[in-house]
């Protein structure tokens, strides 16, 4: 683990997979569809958005499971954690599952998706809730309310 200013690592499950992040996410959030809750076995997946080029696998070699489309979603080979996603139509930024981080965020969630899909019990305590995907025209808002938020 880095303890770089800025800087913060994690892995997968059985340690094969390391990646390194730097600065801070665009923002954060929980989906609740049902295909994150296929993937996480859980009742929503937790992620962050970092810009892509502040991402990097520092050791073992991920592969992509899940869906194998436009969309790739990448898994550690051999213990089959679910540790990243890019997503289609989004290259600039790398979604990451960030309870895979050696020291998770405290914080809940600053969104949270598909609410529309989610399990009755499930609360994540998100500051905004989706009933479906955000509307694109949402994102550059709720980023610099996430980054005000933080600022402060």
């Amino acid at each position: 683990m880095t303890d770089a200013p800025g800087m913060v690592e994690g892995g997968c499950r059985c340690g094969r997979v390391r990646f390194r992040l730097s600065g801070t996410p665009i923002f954060t959030g929980a989906c609740h569809c049902r295909g994150c809750q296929r993937m996480s076995a859980s009742a929503y997946s937790v992620s962050g958005a970092w810009p892509a080029e502040q991402f990097e696998v520092i050791a073992g070699e991920p592969v992509i499971g899940g869906l194998h489309g436009a969309t790739r979603h990448y898994f550690c080979g051999h213990c089959m954690s679910w540790m990243f996603t890019r997503p289609e139509g989004f290259d600039a930024f790398v979604n990451v599952r960030t309870t895979l981080l050696d020291v998770p965020p405290a914080d809940p969630p600053f969104l949270e998706s598909f609410t529309s899909e989610a399990l009755p019990w499930a609360k994540t305590g998100a500051t905004h809730s989706f009933e479906t995907f955000p509307p694109p025209e949402s994102f550059e808002p709720l980023i610099a309310e996430f980054a005000r938020s933080r600022a402060g």
